[in-house]
């Protein structure tokens, strides 16, 4: 084996461009301006060829060249290789400018756009491919190498701790709202007009109806961990997939929410929701960028990390 390496030619891509730009213009001096080279480089490179290939490729007439018959195959051969090396250039080119992010639902709807949009201002030909979902099932994508990195709400928790890197990105806040006349807190809570909120107790609020996200997702970890465990009795509890449908819910006044403070905020600002501050109760929360360590680190990808 190491004898057979030894003997194998040493082909470059150089010397195949100069034999085909040669065999295309007739002339080392014609080539050498065509590929920006010294004609001395040009001359050697087509040396080295035909020593390679233990062949002439052109016969030497005066100061012409003529090509020799061994010429057409090698220049058709060259030229597929040629092809073949720069649509491999492109293809990597492509790849370079690619990019698949993963995002929970919150920050994928309300947090991602501008992030992109940041993106696009530094690489205007920057591809993205994104894949929104809940937590866990997009922490599933980043394990299955099918995403690049991934910004999500809930504490990830991949079933290969060691495979996957996580880091803390940003805090964020939960927030119990309502809808600004409410019926369900006509009699029960207090309204603070100073904070524009009102405010109930946890014995209060499970007594009502509380619509939150479905299990897996980001803001359902956080409300199981940080709010329903103090609501041991709490007699209503309806689960619901999308924020957008929950809050909608809520603004026909089905009962309270509890969402991201970023899905809520328009409405917030407008009057046609309220915070229901709960007293006891804190909702603040981390999110987290994920990456698989195996999942390569290209340059676009260190700049999204840049921006974010």
């Amino acid at each position: 084996m190491k004898k057979l390496m030894q003997v194998l030619p040493k082909i470059t891509l150089k010397q195949l461009a100069v034999f085909v730009s040669i065999y295309q213009t007739g002339s080392t001096s014609r080539a050498s301006e065509a590929l920006h080279l010294s004609q001395s480089a040009v001359s050697s490179a087509l040396t080295e060829l035909e020593a390679r290939l233990q062949m002439p490729l052109f016969e030497r007439v005066g100061r012409g060249l003529n090509p020799h018959p061994n010429a057409y195959p090698v220049y058709v051969q060259a030229q597929a290789i040629l092809g073949q090396s720069l649509t491999l250039e492109h293809y990597h080119k492509h790849q370079a400018g690619q990019i698949h992010i993963g995002a929970s639902t919150t920050i994928g709807n309300y947090v991602l756009p501008s992030l992109l949009a940041k993106l696009y201002e530094t690489l205007p030909d920057a591809h993205v491919d994104l894949y929104i979902a809940n937590t866990q099932e997009v922490v599933n994508e980043v394990e299955q190498l099918n995403i690049d990195i991934a910004l999500v709400e809930g504490m990830p928790r991949p079933t290969d701790i060691k495979a996957i890197e996580q880091r803390a990105w940003r805090t964020d806040t939960l927030m119990v709202f309502a809808k600004h006349d409410s019926k369900w807190l006509t009699d029960t809570a207090r309204y603070n007009a100073r904070d524009e909120c009102y405010e109930l107790t946890t014995q209060q609020l499970a007594k009502l109806p509380l619509l939150i996200r479905e299990a897996g997702s980001g803001t359902r970890q956080i409300i199981d961990e940080q709010l329903l465990q103090h609501l041991p009795d709490t007699e209503t509890i309806i689960a619901i997939q999308q924020s957008e449908a929950l809050k909608n819910m809520v603004s026909t006044d089905i009962g309270l929410g509890c969402l991201s403070q970023h899905v809520i905020q328009a409405e917030l600002d407008s009057g046609q929701l309220r915070q229901v501050k709960v007293s006891g109760i804190d909702l603040s929360r981390t999110w987290w960028l994920v990456w698989h360590t195996a999942r390569h680190q290209s340059s676009i990808w260190q700049t999204f990390i840049d921006i974010i």
